[in-house]
Order: C-alpha cells, then sequence, then structure tokens
C-alpha cells in the first residue's frame, strides 16, 4: 500500500503505524516476513485479538516467499529493500478484532535502510523524506540493532552508525511507543559492545523494553516465542480514548443539551 491507499482503512479507524527503524540488511524487512510465516501456520497468537482479514496479502505474500521451503530450493532471506526516490515507505496491513468485538488495524511500513542512515545524518535531507515519514506517523517504533553488523570486521561504524540513529529516534519518538530489537541473535556480540548499544540508548531514554529474535534455529532457544513476545508487545499499542469536553446541561431536555445559552 501507499500512503494514498490508507483512505481505505482510516474509513473506518485510524491504522496504529508500525515503523522498523535500521541500517540496510540489519533483518527488518525479514521480521515482517517471519511474523507473516508464523502468523499463517498458527504458530503467532495474539493473546486478545483474533486475526480478521489484510488488504495487503499480495505483498505480504512477496515479502514472505523467500522463507518458505520449496523443492530443490532451501528458504533464503528476503530481497534487499529497493531505496528510490519514493516519498513514503510501502506499507503492509493486518487487521484484528479485539474480544469485544472491536476493530483494531496495523500497518508496518517495510522502508529501506539507506533511507535512515541519510536521516540520521541529515534530518531534512532531501532523499530521506520515507524516513522523516515514517517519524512523523509511527505510534510504534522498533529500533534495530544488527548483531551481525555489531560483531564483524566493521563493527566500529556500524556502533557508530547506530548511536546516531538511535539519538535520532528517541528525539522524534516524541513519547510514542519504542523498543529495541536485536536481529540476527544466533550471533555471539561481545559483552562490551552490547553495553555501548544499551548506553546509546539509555542516553535517551530509559527502561525501553528489549526484544531479541532470529530466524536461525539455535540451542536452547525458541525462535517462535521470540517473535510471539515481539508480536504481542506491538499489538498491545491501544489509541487513548477520546474524552469529550463536559457541557453544561440546559434545562431538562436531553435533545437541548448542547443548546446555545
Amino acid at each position: 500500500m501507499g500512503e494514498y491507499d490508507l483512505t481505505y482503512i482510516s474509513g473506518r479507524t485510524k491504522p496504529i503505524t508500525v515503523g522498523i527503524v535500521g541500517p540496510e540488511s540489519a533483518g527488518k524487512t525479514t521480521i515482517l516476513a517471519a511474523f507473516y510465516t508464523l502468523l499463517g501456520r498458527g504458530a503467532l497468537r495474539p493473546v486478545k485479538d483474533t486475526f480478521s482479514g489484510s488488504y495487503t496479502l499480495a505483498g505480504w505474500e512477496a515479502v514472505a516467499s523467500s522463507l518458505r521451503w520449496k523443492p530443490g530450493q532451501p528458504p533464503r532471506f528476503p530481497a534487499h529493500t529497493p531505496s528510490t526516490a519514493a516519498r513514503s515507505p510501502g506499507l503492509l496491513h493486518l487487521g484484528f478484532r479485539s474480544s469485544d468485538g472491536s476493530l483494531r488495524d496495523f500497518v508496518f511500513a517495510d522502508a529501506p535502510g539507506e533511507w535512515f542512515k541519510k536521516w540520521a545524518i541529515n534530518e531534512q535531507a532531501s532523499d530521506a523524506e520515507g524516513a522523516r515519514w515514517i517519524a512523523r506517523r509511527a505510534d510504534v517504533t522498533l529500533l534495530i540493532a544488527d548483531r551481525q553488523a555489531l560483531a564483524g570486521p566493521k563493527m566500529g561504524t556500524a556502533r557508530n552508525d547506530f548511536q546516531l540513529m538511535a539519538q535520532r529516534v528517541i528525539t522524534e519518538s516524541r513519547g510514542r511507543r519504542l523498543s529495541l530489537v536485536w536481529t540476527k541473535s544466533d550471533v555471539e556480540v561481545a559483552p562490551a559492545m552490547e553495553q555501548k548499544i544499551r548506553d546509546a540508548v539509555a542516553a535517551g531514554a530509559q527502561g525501553l523494553p528489549e526484544f531479541t529474535v532470529s530466524v536461525m534455529p539455535r540451542e536452547g532457544a525458541n525462535s517462535n516465542e521470540e517473535f510471539q513476545q515481539l508480536f504481542n508487545w506491538i499489538l498491545s499499542t491501544r489509541r487513548p480514548a477520546a474524552i469529550l469536553p463536559k457541557t453544561e446541561v440546559l434545562g431538562h431536555d436531553p435533545l437541548f443539551r448542547f443548546g446555545r445559552r
């Protein structure tokens, strides 16, 4: 979906927008693919909601197809999200029905990491409009820490890029929901590096929830449970109820409650 397609959803309720912010190849699209794949298999079960549909099933299938096993072709990671001149990210929709019968819509922004890197360096960069779009509209933001990059030969650059991006994200979140998500948790990272990443986040926001995810099987860990915890945290987002101003009752007839003085 594009920005203008949101009118199809906003007609019944304002959707909750989820932004996934991180550098290129950090696993942002893989998180979305894992959500959809596990949800389709029944391995991802919302606590209080039931799946009620999606306007972007074709988009979800395109994202998740690479994680599925096919005869003669092993699973692979989703293709790199292209960085183009688009002014807003591609949006993937999921709808859920709560136990009270009400509907809630979520849109997940799938954006290339290049946008965020340019935006972190220069908030007003001409080719970072997509990142600004997410920063303005995201009700929930996942700040991605790529463990593979933080343990690789360019770990110093990865750390500096993360620190700059974290500072920008925390500033722009303005009190909205934010979490730190470690991707590729099958990769070991030096404890000192982990602490520097946490310090970079704590410098601007205390007590952020942390999640760790990976699509790679490993001993002593349950990948499905990791994604379940992150997904449930996202779905726990609720819009505050509107508070109507108190009005003075004029007379005893309720039909004229809002009448002129």
